[in-house]
């Protein structure tokens, strides 16, 4: 499974339809074979045609003479392999003419059935047109809608506009100091230096003030099978928005897993994938109380002083033990700074922590944000500034 695939979305429907399609063609394909079909496509990804051709031919054919159907079936269902880039850049690249393709009458017919009709590669590419610059309306709706709810190209488009989010935290006064016009007590080595140029005498009191530095960080990810499409855009945004801010991330479900290696990385994307690589537990169940008892027996240096801010990132919906959830927040609570709850199920008007898991995260948590849409990531600054003054 790859990190922030959404099981629920387009790509298995239409594998479906495209399994339909070879089986009206002759091609023999079995529901086993769309469903092997379906894991090899969430393998290999969507961003290489080829390879995704070669993974679907691997599983949905089994002889010979059904290559040529295959190949040109592919070629009808999968016309604009470059359509999430090309949504990303918001323009599609002008391309010359092409002579009508002639397909084999099995392919003609069955693609008939199923409603695609047979044209050119380019003809019907040529009939989606995007605006160089996004309408108001399409920027207005891309930053309420919901992340779980995007289509795969969408999806893309709004991880990349989270990445440019800012996230400026909160600082507090470090133990070194520097020089300035304001601060605490005299700074004697400036004045010594000053009066030594004015013939002993001292014009102005030189000061010495804490230097600000801001709150480490604590970052939990919950890779539930509920926070399939969050996990992925949530990590990729704090990545690049705590960047030089102190910081540790873990991702946990049915366990803990340290991501601190791959948050060192600069690349994102180079992030997401050592990240995929290092969790093993992705879309499973969540035990909130377990993976903390694991941080607090391994990991417990991660949290600074006091000091350090714990974001956790989940829907509340735990399966492990709530006494143990209980027990371990407390003690979290106990060596942090603040606990602060980002909750992608305030979506929903009227939410409350009614299940067991949720209602303890609640009691112990000093403030519950939503991060389910843009518009949210954006005010989460505020919001956290809005919640360390009221604590």
């Amino acid at each position: 499974m790859i990190l922030g695939d959404a099981r629920s979305g387009k790509l298995p429907d239409h594998i479906t339809a495209f399994g339909r399609a070879l089986r009206r063609a002759g091609v023999p394909v079995d529901s086993s074979r769309v469903a092997l079909a379906v894991t090899a496509a969430q393998e290999v990804g969507v961003e290489q045609r080829e390879d995704l051709r070669a993974a679907l031919g691997a599983v949905m054919v089994s002889r010979q003479q059904d290559l040529g159907v295959f190949d040109e079936m592919f070629d009808a269902f999968f016309r604009n392999p470059e359509l999430a880039q090309q949504l990303l850049a918001q323009m599609l690249p002008k391309a010359a003419k092409a002579h009508p393709v002639r397909r084999k009458a099995r392919v003609q017919e069955a693609l008939s059935v199923a409603g695609l009709k047979a044209r050119t590669p380019n003809q019907g590419e040529t009939e989606l047109k995007f605006d160089a610059a996004m309408s108001a309306s399409d920027q207005q709706r891309l930053r309420h809608a919901d992340f779980a709810g995007l289509s795969a190209s969408e999806f893309r488009l709004v991880e990349q506009l989270a990445r440019e989010i800012p996230l400026p935290l909160p600082t507090v006064r470090s133990r070194r100091e520097r020089a300035g016009t304001r601060g605490h007590r005299p700074n004697w080595a400036r004045a010594l230096h000053q009066a030594r140029r004015h013939d002993g005498e001292l014009l102005q009191m030189p000061l010495m003030t804490r230097r600000p530095q801001p709150l480490p960080l604590l970052i939990l990810v919950d890779v539930s099978g509920s926070m399939e499409r969050y996990a992925r855009l949530l990590l990729a945004f704090l990545h690049q928005a705590t960047q030089g801010t102190p910081r540790a991330a873990f991702a946990f479900g049915t366990g803990l897993t340290d991501l601190r290696a791959a948050f060192r990385l600069r690349d994102t994307d180079q992030m997401l994938a050592l990240a995929n690589e290092a969790i093993d537990d992705f879309a499973g169940g969540t035990r909130l109380g377990e993976s903390l008892a694991q941080l607090r027996t391994g990991h417990r240096r991660c949290l600074v002083g006091r000091r350090t801010v714990v974001l956790l990132i989940t829907d509340g919906l735990d399966t492990g033990s709530p006494e143990l959830l209980d027990q371990e927040l407390t003690w979290l609570g106990r060596h942090s700074r603040r606990l602060l709850w980002l909750n992608p199920l305030l979506r929903y008007d009227g939410y409350a922590p009614l299940a067991n898991g949720a209602s303890v995260l609640h009691r112990h948590a000093h403030g519950m944000l939503a991060v389910h849409n843009l518009s949210r990531l954006e005010d989460l600054a505020r919001a956290m500034a809005s919640l360390m003054r009221r604590n």
